[in-house]
């Protein structure tokens, strides 16, 4: 895992002395590669690497980066892991082929001069970003994986392309004038995320998830736009394709048949994701997807599995004594951190900065936490992640297979249904349940925000509609400016939970779930892998029927069959809360001077994206206890915190001494 960054200069371009900047591009990503830094560039042809190294395989100097093929004929910055690495190994070498060291990157140029790019792809299964320069043909190719599980920038400015791991990098390159993206901020804003395929940044884009972009200098030249760049794109790998294709011919089998081929393909995953030349261990939350993981990790170790977990004081919020009791039932080392509020708010002022795109899922607090906690201890760190856009596991998945049927009722049926859940809402905002003798998990599941967005649901005229506002995650705006419509499914399905899925996995997933994963766990300098994000197992679980998903009221059916096998139901058979944290009462409370401050600087703002006057009648509700508007307050605020911490001049890093190859290629 690493951080990677590069420069194509134009045939015209001035000055070839802007291919200097790698070093500072690669100096702004030194926390995703705190190891080894090393850049390498050719004046002739206009191009350079920087890489940032945090070592993981083969912590020796052949693994290197950037690295040059056998023959000379491709150089490679790789940001990721190729879990495959050893089979692939032993099938070139039987083909004849020899090996320097022991690194992933080294058989992964062997694999692309030995089968072509395309089909090297397709034989890779990982998480990875790179970019790769042919010498003999002069094409730089950019490539992200299946998933989009890391992070590749691209942008245009008048003398070259650029790319990084994060925007950070690119704002490094003096031609880059960063320009704020008006349609990404309402996005961003609206969700509490930038979609993948949006930047907050003008003239920057994401490499999208199975796509690969080659181009060469003189393309570049009658192509500058980010735009133009953008449609060169193409695919080698499509989930719509897996969808569509999973539709057409579903898996049929018994329901201990369909587990059981399930355990074998997560055994397979897990078993690749703890190869490591470092301490590995994995986040436990003590829910279905982590627990099914680290279940798999220590059925397949020699030695108890070192687990992570932060546990909250905040009833309704703490997952910690569930994640204890799975940890002692399967045996691991487990480490647990109580953590006050006063602890989480302090890593507030760093969120703009470690996600240096908006971002406001409220989780990213304890995520970039329990990564801290773990790299104290490890380098590596496996997650569950993926679960639920795989198996269907978030309450919008298994309230559609509900809801669906809503539309064969009677509209004035509808009405009331949504009129009775809004009046939930208001009794809980007035705190009517306070003196029930109430669960912490049933009080949990009566908060005013969730009830109200019911009634939205109830409300919902037909199944578009319907799904729109599942995936939507805020219904009341504070923007003037509208953000873009979404766009359409490029996927062929016939059912709304497949759509819904659909839409997870191409939204959601890459621009939530992945960025948060990604920038928590790389700004500590630590690995996070996803096993149930491996590709097998993502094609096999589009391919099982829904039952297998939905069933009993309840989602990720066949998961939590595959944790029997290894966990006794009772220890994690309970309402999912995921990684919440109680942001509604902060902001009444030790965030409250914070969330003003930060709204004072909307007004100066000045761009037409916030309505102030809606903001402020918003928060004027909020702290009177009104209603919880912390749904809408939270990404409006970490919008503006991150806008106040980009506008500010920052002072330029001071430089390691660091190694630079000069070619002339």
């Amino acid at each position: 895992m690493c951080g990677i960054a590069g420069i194509l200069l134009a045939p015209d371009a001035a000055d070839t002395n802007a291919l200097r900047a790698i070093g500072p591009m690669a100096m702004a990503l030194r926390h995703r590669g705190p190891d080894a830094e090393a850049l390498w560039m050719s004046r002739e042809a206009g191009i350079a690497f920087g890489h940032r190294r945090l070592a993981i395989v083969d912590l020796s100097e052949a693994g290197r980066q950037p690295m040059h093929s056998a023959s000379g004929r491709y150089v490679i910055t790789f940001n990721g892991e190729i879990y495959n690495f050893r089979d692939l190994r032993r099938e070139l070498e039987g083909a004849g082929h020899h090996f320097r060291g022991t690194s992933d990157t080294e058989v992964m140029l062997c694999a692309i001069e030995s089968w072509g790019l395309d089909a090297a792809l397709q034989r890779f299964a990982g998480m990875f970003a790179f970019g790769l320069w042919d010498l003999k043909s002069r094409i730089l190719h950019l490539a992200r994986d299946r998933m989009g599980k890391k992070p590749l920038y691209v942008a245009s400015t008048r003398e070259a392309l650029v790319f990084a791991s994060e925007l950070k990098a690119i704002t490094c390159f003096p031609g880059f004038n960063p320009e704020l993206d008006v349609d990404a901020a309402a996005t961003m804003i609206s969700k509490g995320w930038v979609p993948d395929d949006l930047c907050i940044w003008q003239g920057v884009f994401k490499l999208p998830p199975g796509s690969v972009l080659s181009v060469t200098a003189a393309d570049f030249a009658s192509a500058r736009g980010a735009g133009s760049l953008a449609h060169r794109v193409r695919r080698w790998w499509s989930l719509a394709d897996v969808a569509s294709k999973a539709q057409r011919d579903p898996i049929f089998g018994s329901d201990e048949d369909l587990t059981t081929e399930l355990d074998r393909l997560l055994r397979l995953a897990v078993n690749e994701r703890m190869i490591a030349d470092v301490p590995l261990g994995a986040f436990l939350s003590g829910g279905i997807d982590s627990s099914t993981v680290v279940a798999l990790m220590q059925a397949q170790s020699q030695k108890p599995v070192r687990t992570f977990t932060i546990a909250f004081g905040e009833s309704g919020f703490d997952e910690a004594p569930h994640a204890a009791a799975v940890a002692r039932h399967l045996g691991t080392d487990h480490t647990e951190l109580h953590l006050s509020p006063a602890a989480a708010l302090e890593v507030i002022p760093e969120l703009p900065r470690i996600w240096d795109e908006p971002f406001a899922d409220e989780s990213q607090i304890p995520t970039l936490l329990v990564s801290r906690l773990a790299r104290q201890h490890v380098t590596v760190a496996l997650s569950g992640d993926g679960g639920d856009e795989c198996f269907a596991g978030y309450s919008r998945h298994f309230l559609a297979t509900r809801l669906r049927r809503q539309h064969e009722l009677p509209s004035s049926f509808r009405r009331m249904l949504a009129a009775g859940a809004g009046l939930l809402a208001q009794a809980s905002q007035k705190d009517i349940f306070g003196s029930l003798p109430l669960s912490a998990n049933m009080r949990h599941g009566l908060r005013g925000d969730r009830l109200n967005r019911l009634a939205h649901l109830f409300a919902a005229a037909n199944e578009d509609q319907l799904l729109q506002r599942l995936t939507e995650s805020s219904t009341n705006s504070l923007l003037h400016h509208k953000p873009p419509a979404s766009n359409a499914s490029a996927a062929e399905l016939n059912d709304l939970l497949s759509r819904l899925l659909f839409d997870d996995m191409t939204g959601y997933l890459p621009g939530d779930i992945l960025v948060k994963l990604d920038r928590a766990t790389m700004a500590n300098s630590l690995e996070g892998r996803c096993p149930i994000l491996d590709h097998r197992v993502v094609e096999f679980a589009w391919r099982l029927p829904t039952s297998a998903k939905v069933r009993n009221g309840k989602g990720k059916w066949i998961l939590r069959q595959l944790l029997d096998r290894y966990v006794p139901r009772p220890l994690v058979d309970r309402p999912k809360q995921g990684f919440d944290v109680p942001v509604g009462a902060w902001l009444k409370g030790p965030l409250r001077n914070w969330a003003t401050d930060i709204i004072a600087t909307i007004r100066l703002s000045g761009d037409g994206v916030i309505d102030c006057a809606k903001v402020d009648a918003c928060w004027r509700d909020h702290l009177r206890g009104n209603q919880d508007h912390f749904r809408d307050l939270w990404p409006l605020l970490m919008f503006q915190a991150w806008r106040n911490e980009a506008m500010r001049p920052s002072a330029p890093a001071t430089r390691p001494s660091y190694d630079i190859e000069l070619t002339g290629d």
